[in-house]
């Protein structure tokens, strides 16, 4: 049974996927918040630094956005030049072009915004400027994938770029032309209303994460999209009409007294999911610690003494702890360099083994997600986009006392 949940409170949203009842994804967006990633703005160069190869743009955010190099050149790998040229032959003090951001602002670094275009439809992403096509890795039949990249080919015209999504696989021409001629126009109305504006300017806001999820998530593999506000269902019910009339009667409103959240046993999964110490059904427990620069995951046998002989205790716990890891870095968003740090094992088949067991898991991940390989310490690394702010910062603010290190001084050492 998969399930979507929706919390709609006065000062958030929150959505919650379920698996057989069990959390596996989880995204909070507040009433008040401006969403940044995947919007367009009609920008300002406001200095270019020839040494980092980067310019700043204000888009009349607190900070100024940052703009590499390599995201003012061609979409198109191929139609790239084999050698950088200097930042300062594409960009100068006081142009105006449109960005789009790629990623939200982070501790003291402003928004990423890029050049390279790209509107997300139900079954494509739109790239006006790209020249290319491209299908979804997880499509792995050959015969299909050759059909949609053929379909695409007819689609596009002049210079324009499309990926093929997941769910697009068995859709008919139809449905991919009706797609892209809506992503079409949107393209269309973000060129007319940067013409008509001066920098620093909105264009485009990319939708919110409520109708994101549903057009991502909301597939004929979930069963139920039930969310507790009469209001905002009959909207999502007309926004899936859009795509899909089939999965309208999935909508169902939410009205019992009990909060949905506790309905659903939402609430506790979610208590669990977030502490340091982790607990495993088996009796083991990960150790997650965050840093600026990477999460390291530390995997413990705890309770778990196993039945037979120390290997076999130590490969259970490290099998159960790669699927956990693999759901939870999902759950918390996490992004950036993940190194988790298994109970070492002596078997050269074990560790093959542990390695497909999380590549397996990860898979189901929308975001784009990476696993390395074992380092030669025996530590598996592992690279996951970094788009948003993770869920924690939404959920939670550090303690004003410990500032979130969760220690205190001792009662002699207090003044």
């Amino acid at each position: 049974m998969k399930r979507m949940i929706v919390h709609c409170g006065e000062q958030s949203t929150q959505m919650a996927l379920l698996e057989d009842g069990r959390l596996v994804e989880f995204a909070v967006e507040r009433a008040a918040g401006v969403r940044l990633v995947g919007s367009f703005y009609k920008g300002r160069v406001v200095n270019v630094l020839p040494g980092m190869q980067a310019a700043f743009v204000d888009i009349g955010q607190k900070k100024n956005a940052f703009l590499y190099v390599d995201d003012c050149l061609h979409p198109h790998l191929e139609k790239q030049p084999k050698q950088k040229p200097p930042i300062t032959s594409l960009l100068r003090v006081g142009q105006e072009l449109i960005v789009q951001v790629m990623k939200e602002p982070f501790g003291g670094k402003g928004a990423r915004v890029t050049t390279h275009y790209s509107l997300p439809g139900r079954h494509l992403v739109f790239m006006p400027r790209a020249d290319y096509i491209g299908v979804s890795k997880k499509i792995e039949q050959e015969s299909e994938r050759n059909r949609l990249k053929q379909l695409g080919e007819s689609l596009r015209t002049n210079e324009e770029g499309i990926i093929i999504r997941t769910v697009a696989q068995g859709e008919t021409v139809e449905s991919l032309a009706q797609d892209i001629e809506i992503l079409r126009q949107q393209w269309e109305a973000v060129e007319q209303a940067a013409s008509a504006v001066n920098a620093p300017a909105l264009l485009h806001q990319d939708v919110s994460m409520a109708e994101r999820m549903i057009r991502d998530a909301f597939t004929h593999n979930v069963d139920e999209l039930v969310i507790d506000n009469r209001k905002q269902a009959e909207l999502i019910k007309s926004y899936v009409c859009t795509f899909d009339a089939e999965l309208v009667e999935r909508v169902v409103v939410y009205q019992d007294r009990e909060p949905i959240f506790r309905r659903f046993h939402i609430e506790g999964q979610l208590d669990k999911t977030f502490q340091r110490k982790t607990w495993m059904q088996s009796g083991g427990y990960l150790v997650w610690d965050q840093t600026e620069a990477l999460t390291v995951v530390d995997v413990n046998t705890g309770k778990y003494t196993g039945t037979s002989d120390l290997e076999d205790t130590v490969f259970y716990t490290n099998m159960e702890a790669a699927e956990e890891i693999a759901r939870l870095i999902r759950l918390r968003d996490i992004g950036g360099i993940i190194i988790v740090d298994f109970i070492d094992m002596d078997s050269d088949d074990h560790r093959k083994r542990v390695l497909e067991q999380l590549e397996r898991t990860i898979r189901k991940d929308r975001t784009k997600c990476l696993v390395v390989g074992w380092t030669k310490l025996g530590l598996l690394e592992i690279t996951r986009k970094k788009v948003r702010e993770q869920v924690m910062s939404r959920l939670y603010t550090p303690c004003p006392t410990c500032d979130g290190t969760g220690k205190r001084v001792p009662e002699f050492q207090q003044l």
